[in-house]
């Protein structure tokens, strides 16, 4: 395996990284990983490896909008309390490195449910709700990624780009 390939997939295993800590944009650093390999096999088989890798992740990137962001919406959650959450949530992961992400995003999601409603049951269930849909759309991203980079690793294993 030359070094741009060994590259390559130290990147793909990043991205994957980072879908599930949002904090690198983590199918685009899959898709231009993958888009990089391609480039240096010229190869017309490794293109159609990253037209499939590129495919898959589109769709996880897509769904991970719709299915969170249709579950979101049909729970009420307002979109405000879905990006304060999410700002809380980078800050958070910077606070307390990794794990914050975790902590600050429900919180902040609960406080600006519970400014919003009023109640605390009513704030816990739709801030519950949010945090489920978002977990849903992000497994469904992941899951399509790791089948792009399962993608690109059996193009890599049996010879593809060499």
């Amino acid at each position: 395996m030359d070094l741009v390939t060994q590259l390559v997939g130290l990147a793909i295993l990043v991205g994957l990284v980072g879908i599930v800590v949002p904090v690198l944009p983590g199918s685009l650093l899959i898709a231009v990983a993958v888009l990089v390999w391609a480039l240096d096999s010229d190869a017309g088989a490794a293109w159609a490896v990253f037209a499939v890798v590129l495919m898959l992740l589109a769709v996880g990137w897509a769904a991970t909008y719709v299915v969170a962001g249709k579950r979101v919406s049909d729970a009420g959650v307002p979109r405000r309390s879905i990006v304060v959450a999410g700002l809380a949530g980078i800050v958070g992961f910077f606070v307390i490195p990794v794990v914050g992400l975790l902590v600050f995003f429900p919180l902040a999601l609960f406080g600006m449910e519970y400014v919003r409603l009023q109640d605390v049951t009513a704030a816990r269930r739709s801030a519950f709700l949010a945090v489920r849909a978002t977990a849903l759309g992000m497994l469904v991203e992941l899951g399509l990624a790791c089948a792009a980079a399962a993608t690109w690793l059996v193009a890599v294993l049996v010879g593809v780009g060499r």
